[in-house]
């Protein structure tokens, strides 16, 4: 489904020529090209599920942050706004993600399901956040708030 929303939206912004969204929607097209070959090698041949290009999505995005991060450290204005404009892009095709509350709560409700109680438990609580909101939950934010819950 999300596949095929992609490469939709890939001929709509070569009709339309919005260089930005064509440019990134060629390079998350090729990284999931990418993943794909990756796949077959596990046996895979449909393609990855729609969970991982989410996971790849977020993966994105995150390298983004740390180039706009790089960029402004650097002075290059132009860079960052490129930077900005494809993380935009990109977020088109994730869900909606977790606000700062719902976060704590989801954080909360999985350290009391797992019986965590230190900081060792910590591996645990993050598998079953990454089980029920995979793609949805910023986990370098929330192991935070774990390691805050924990310790």
């Amino acid at each position: 489904m999300l596949r095929q929303r992609l490469t939709d939206d890939l001929k709509t912004a070569t009709k339309a020529k919005d260089a930005r969204s064509l440019s990134t929607l060629r390079m998350i097209l090729a990284a999931l090209k990418d993943r794909d070959i990756a796949a077959r090698a596990k046996g895979n041949s449909q393609g990855v599920p729609d969970n991982e290009i989410i996971d790849m999505l977020q993966k994105l995005v995150a390298q983004r942050r740390d180039s706009i991060e790089m960029y402004q450290k650097g002075n290059r204005a132009d860079l960052v706004q490129q930077e900005t404009e494809e993380i935009a892009v990109i977020q088109r095709y994730m869900p909606q993600g977790l606000s700062e509350a719902e976060m704590a709560d989801a954080v909360a409700a999985a350290v009391a399901a797992v019986g965590a109680s230190t900081v060792k438990d910590m591996g645990k609580v993050m598998a079953r956040l990454k089980e029920e909101f995979a793609g949805r939950m910023d986990f370098a934010k929330a192991g935070a708030l774990v390691k805050q819950k924990l310790g």
